[in-house]
Order: C-alpha cells, then sequence, then structure tokens
C-alpha cells in the first residue's frame, strides 16, 4: 500500500495562507493611506517591499522552524517558536520602513506589525489546534509499529495512546517474526514508523540487521528509543571532526553565563515585583486564616534538593494539621490529614507563593523542575538514571512538567515520575527565554482555572 506524504501539502498550504495574511495587511495598510483610483494601486516601490518582507518571513522559518513541526509538538515550544518568528518578523518590518522611501510604511510601521501579530497568532494558534483536533477522529493519522518491546516502549506506547491528537496509529504485529512477514505486514499497513529499542532489545544482532535493511529497502522510518533508566544521550550531542562523528559532552543553554544572567535578573525582578505589591498583603491574610483553622506554624519548611543537588529550606505554607508523616509520606487524593482552607491553597497553588522568597534568596528559580522530598530524590535516583539532570538547574515555583497536567499522583506514581522526569530534562536541554514566558503564562491560566491535578 503505497503511503501518502501529507507533510509537504501542509506545510506548502500553511505557508501560503501566511503569505496571503502578510499581503492582506500590507494591502489594507496602504488603502487606509492612499486612495486606490487615483494611485492606481501598489507602486513598484511596494511590490518590492513586499516580495523582500515574504522572502523574509520563509527565510526566517527555516531559522525558527516554523514550519518543522512535528506531532509531538507541545502548544507551549509552538507558542514559544510562533512568538520569536512573528517579533522578528515584525523587527524587520520596522528596519524596512525606516530604510525605504516607502511613506505608509513608515507612518503605520508600528500599526502594521500590532495586526500582522494579532493575525499570525490567532490564525496560526488556531490551524494548530484544529488540525490536532482532526487528527483525534483520525484523520492525518500515522500508521506505526513497536517491535521487540521493553519498559522504555511500553512508556512511549501509553503515551501516545493517550495523546490520539499526536495522530498515531499503532498496529500490532502477530505473525511468526521472519523479514518476509515483516514486509508483508509493512505494505499491507502502510507502516510509516517502525519503533525499537536502543538497547536490552530481544531481537538477535543479525536479525536486527536485516531488519534495518529491509526498512531502509521499503522506505521504512526507524525511531531508536532510549532506555528510560539510561541518561548517557541526554549528556552527549553529535559532533564532528571533518567527516569523522564523534559524541562531546553536551552544554546545556544555562551553562552559558549570559543565559544564566538573564534567567536570574528576571527571578530577582518578578519576585521583588510579586512579594511587594502581592506578598505583603496575601500572606498576612493566609497566615490569619491558617492559625485559626489549625494550630502549628504558619509556614511549612522542608528540606528539599536543589542545584547541583545542593540541600536547601524550601518555604509552603503548611496545609496539613501537623503530623508526624509529613517527611516521609507524599500526599494522596483526599488526603485527610490536609486541612479545608489547606485543600483551597493547594488547588489554587496558594501555598506555593512564599517559595518566591526562596527565589530572591537564590536557591529556586520561578521556573524550573519542582522539588521532591528528599526521599522521594533518593529513590527515584536509583530507578531513573537521567533523575539527576534535574539538577543542573535550579528548581522552580512551576515548571514544564506541571503545565502539562504531569503533576501530583496520578495513580502508577513510577510511571508519572517517569514522564514527568523525561519534560524536566527536555527543559533542561532546551531552555530559552521564551519557554519561560510561555510556562508562566500557562501557570496563570491554570491558577485561574484550578488545576485538577493538585491535591
Amino acid at each position: 500500500m503505497q503511503r501518502l506524504r501529507y507533510s509537504r501539502y501542509f506545510k506548502s498550504f500553511f505557508i501560503l495562507l501566511d503569505i496571503i495574511v502578510i499581503t492582506a495587511v500590507l494591502v489594507f495598510a496602504y488603502l487606509r493611506k492612499h486612495d486606490y483610483h487615483y494611485n492606481k494601486g501598489f507602486s513598484e516601490l511596494n511590490v518590492i517591499s513586499l516580495i523582500l518582507l515574504i522572502s523574509f518571513w520563509i527565510l526566517l522559518s527555516g531559522r525558527t522552524k516554523l514550519y518543522s513541526i512535528p506531532r509531538n509538538l507541545t502548544f507551549t515550544i509552538y507558542l514559544e517558536r510562533l512568538i520569536t518568528h512573528i517579533f522578528l518578523f515584525i523587527v524587520g518590518v520596522i528596519l524596512l520602513a525606516k530604510i525605504s522611501d516607502n511613506s505608509f510604511l513608515k507612518e503605520d510601521r508600528f500599526l502594521i506589525g500590532f495586526i500582522l501579530f494579532i493575525c499570525l497568532f490567532f490564525l496560526k494558534s488556531f490551524s494548530f489546534f484544529t488540525l490536532k483536533y482532526l487528527r483525534t477522529f483520525g484523520f492525518n493519522h500515522r500508521n506505526i509499529m513497536f517491535l521487540s518491546e521493553n519498559e522504555s516502549t511500553n512508556l512511549l506506547k501509553n503515551i501516545l495512546i493517550q495523546r490520539k491528537d499526536y495522530g498515531f496509529k499503532i498496529f500490532t504485529f502477530t505473525n511468526e517474526l521472519t523479514i518476509q512477514n515483516l514486509e508483508e505486514f509493512w505494505k499491507i499497513n502502510g507502516i510509516h514508523t517502525l519503533y525499537l529499542p536502543s538497547e536490552n532489545s530481544s531481537l538477535e544482532k543479525e536479525f536486527e540487521h536485516e531488519v534495518f535493511k529491509a526498512a531502509e529497502k521499503n522506505k521504512i522510518f526507524i525511531s531508536l528509543v532510549p532506555n528510560i533508566i539510561q541518561n548517557n544521550f541526554l549528556r552527549y550531542e553529535l559532533d564532528y571532526v571533518q567527516m569523522q562523528p564523534i559524541l562531546t559532552q553536551a552544554k546545556f543553554p544555562l551553562d552559558y553565563f549570559t543565559n544564566y544572567l538573564v534567567k536570574r535578573t528576571l527571578d530577582i525582578f518578578f519576585s521583588l515585583l510579586f512579594l511587594i505589591f502581592i506578598g505583603i498583603w496575601l500572606f498576612p491574610i493566609i497566615a490569619i486564616i491558617i492559625k485559626l483553622g489549625s494550630k502549628g506554624s504558619v509556614f511549612f519548611i522542608q528540606k528539599r534538593y536543589g542545584f547541583h543537588e545542593e540541600v536547601f529550606d524550601c518555604f509552603k505554607f503548611r496545609t496539613m494539621n501537623i503530623n508526624r508523616a509529613s517527611d516521609t509520606k507524599t500526599t494522596a487524593k483526599n488526603d485527610k490529614r490536609i486541612t479545608k482552607f489547606g485543600g483551597f491553597l493547594r488547588k489554587t497553588s496558594l501555598d506555593e507563593t512564599p517559595q518566591f522568597i526562596n527565589v530572591l534568596i537564590g536557591n529556586m528559580s520561578i521556573i524550573g523542575p519542582r522539588p521532591h522530598m528528599l526521599l522521594v530524590d533518593d529513590y527515584f535516583k536509583q530507578k531513573i538514571g537521567r533523575y539527576s539532570l534535574r539538577s543542573y538547574v535550579k528548581p522552580g515555583i512551576t515548571g514544564l512538567a506541571q503545565v502539562n497536567g504531569l503533576r501530583g499522583d496520578g495513580g502508577n506514581i513510577e510511571i508519572e515520575m517517569q514522564k514527568r522526569i523525561i519534560a524536566d530534562s527536555f527543559y533542561v536541554k532546551n531552555w530559552t527565554l521564551s519557554l519561560d514566558l510561555v510556562i508562566i503564562l500557562k501557570t496563570i491560566l491554570l491558577i485561574l482555572k484550578g488545576d485538577k491535578n493538585a491535591h
């Protein structure tokens, strides 16, 4: 069965749609300033300006990866790319307006930039969610299969089954495992991608080699799934010495002093902003209600691992009645230790607000992997190899895992923790300022509507 590749058609359609929007906005700005009948439409200068801007938009997309959208891309990451792309494009519009003799572009450059931002932001956000919504009904799906499964591939399969918006249809191979049967199965079901464990595979090496050859012949993509308990692949990156590939020690974004300085400056600015304008009146109100509702101190201070696993005192508002298991037992849904007001604080994440003091001190950041109890960290360090990667950045009040629903005990704590660590590892390896801003925005939205995973 011939597999249709829809990606190139979707990309062409979206590029054409963006060009139409850009053209429409510029024509609208021109007509707003000029009488079309007297000026006979766009002048040659205007046409050249339009061509330059459209060319810049397309060339810029190669850098921002605006049209390179894998199915599993989250809106958080897509939004980061989109905002970065539109911002840089608007800078290009303003620069072109300053150096050209184009009168309407000069006079209306900020208005044009604002209209372009609004139109393109909503158009592309709508397109992103529409495509994901259609995929939940089986439209534009991609046929895949797993071979020689293990813990890592089972976790991935579980994610792909839950996230129907990714548009993957999983086929199970049940026949006798031979190359001929595999090739026939691929053709009948139109398989696009074959997932294999990168190590600890149950396939014999010789047979696995034959599978790779057969996949290449049949134009089947092979994706290798790293072992969930290993983390070496995250600490190395591919480099070249002439044409010889080598793996070198990875340097993460926040290892660069300029990035660290930007993040630390914003941490200090936002924590001071919160404490001076909100904390100064909110903290006393919460403290009084806590004291009236139950005996004990207002704050709950607990040891947590921080940057490079240095232990620090993490501040929270107390949400439980005083109990001896607070340092040894994690919270569960409908936990009887939680007070009535404590449940409200947890649901709205207000119990975490004293951690802005931790941010100001310097042992936490506003955005980063959430710090866990010491016992939890010590336990999962032995179970998940990449777990310690979290300590390469400061822990945060909120993080990428939390805004993607990976919070609390979802039933199988080990599976949930593995997903959390994947998100935290991604954040460490792919930090950008715009990603932090998107996480802050999503956190605010979660607080406003209430986090169902908070307990």
